[in-house]
């Protein structure tokens, strides 16, 4: 493990993308597998500008992008088992999926939801069988919809109607999805209600699916599966909190919280950089470890290790974004770690590495009209505490 932590405290930047005439935030990030022997792979990228941007994996040379037939694009997905099956949410209740081999910007697929749904999350299952989508609250209405994925290399711009949703176990926008890393069966949901779901898809009716309920005390802004055979969930909410639960508790005595810090900014010693926000949670499955992944406003990127006893700085990575990094992906493969942020800048960084590339880095004033579009990390949600 302490070799883990040198190595991600090791990470320096290998490459850096040609800054988009078109400055954006850089809101999520997602790499294909290099699925198909002799692919290279790809790395997709949402931004604030409604646009999907994607890049080659080890250049970040930039290929091409799609918009949104009108609507915020939100999150980024490749398929499993199929490198150039790229998806995104959309607000305008429909989840796109483009095929980037084919030289039209049509999706190639069209996962309609319900004419009321605004679709702000969503995930595809590890068997690339199931698509779902949370909504934002509509009236007193919040809801999971589910779609049949199997087919989308082969359809031409077909409309897939949804299986069915679930309705009852959120009532407040649904921020995040995330399927099960192994088991395309299961998949964990976290909103602003506090909650945080566990269902298992294959059960016939939603009472039925939703094994565990646990709740963050705020508003969720990530989460994921950690731990051996992914037997974990954790989160991390919108003021900045984290939970970590074990689900291989759940029919034991044994509590299954392994940790609930109120305020990470508070219990991490970082001397004189200070934490100012989280991104997101990195398991990291050699170690067997889970890391968080934080920053400062002025672009310094954290690393965090957790454990049962507390949180503690690995390390911080310095000298790439001259803002907030709103989004990161980590590939086991090459332990290499992309991030973007809202200095527009997509950095691949890399064990060891030493830049090549001689752009400069550009503190980017990005209008304050994207701010009102994307969420911002936001410390007044303590109120809405249940």
């Amino acid at each position: 493990v302490e070799k883990v932590e040198e190595q991600l405290a090791g990470l320096r930047i290998a490459r850096r993308c040609v800054p988009s005439e078109e400055p954006a935030y850089l809101l999520d990030i997602h790499t294909s597998r290099a699925a198909q022997p002799g692919s290279s792979r790809l790395v997709a990228v949402s931004c604030s500008n409604e646009s999907i941007r994607v890049y080659d994996r080890e250049t970040l040379r930039f290929l091409r992008e799609y918009r949104g037939r009108g609507g915020v694009l939100s999150g980024v997905r490749f398929a499993h088992t199929c490198d150039g099956v790229v998806f995104s949410a959309c607000s305008q209740g429909t989840v796109n999926c483009w095929d980037v081999r084919s030289a039209t910007q049509k999706p190639v697929q069209v996962f309609s939801g319900y004419p009321s749904n605004v679709f702000i999350s969503f995930d595809v299952s590890c068997s690339d069988l199931i698509v779902c989508a949370g909504t934002e609250k509509v009236e007193k209405d919040t809801f999971l919809v589910f779609w049949d994925a199997r087919g989308i290399t082969d359809c031409a711009s077909a409309t897939k109607e949804p299986l069915g949703v679930y309705s009852e176990s959120h009532n407040d926008d649904i921020t995040k999805i995330c399927f099960h890393p192994n088991e395309p069966n299961l998949v964990v949901s976290g909103s602003t209600d506090g909650l945080v779901n566990v269902f298992d898809i294959n059960k016939d009716n939603e009472d039925d699916a939703l094994i565990s309920t646990c709740n963050s005390d705020s508003s969720v802004s990530s989460l994921g599966w950690s731990g051996e055979d992914y037997k974990q969930v954790y989160c991390v909410t919108h003021d900045e909190g984290f939970c970590w639960w074990d689900m291989a508790q759940l029919d034991t005595e044994e509590p299954i919280t392994l940790l609930h810090v109120l305020d990470v900014r508070e219990s991490v010693c970082t001397e004189n950089h200070g934490l100012h926000y989280l991104v997101g949670g990195l398991y990291h499955e050699k170690a067997g470890k889970l890391f968080l992944i934080g920053g400062t406003s002025t672009g310094d990127i954290h690393l965090i290790s957790c454990g049962t006893d507390g949180l503690s700085l690995v390390g911080t990575l310095c000298g790439g974004h001259s803002a907030t990094v709103r989004s990161f992906c980590w590939s086991p493969t090459d332990e290499s770690l992309l991030t973007g942020g809202e200095d527009a800048q997509l950095l691949l960084w890399k064990p060891g590495a030493v830049e090549r590339s001689l752009t400069k880095k550009a503190s980017l004033k990005i209008s304050s009209s994207v701010q009102k579009r994307v969420r911002v990390h936001n410390t007044s949600l303590k109120s809405r505490k249940k």
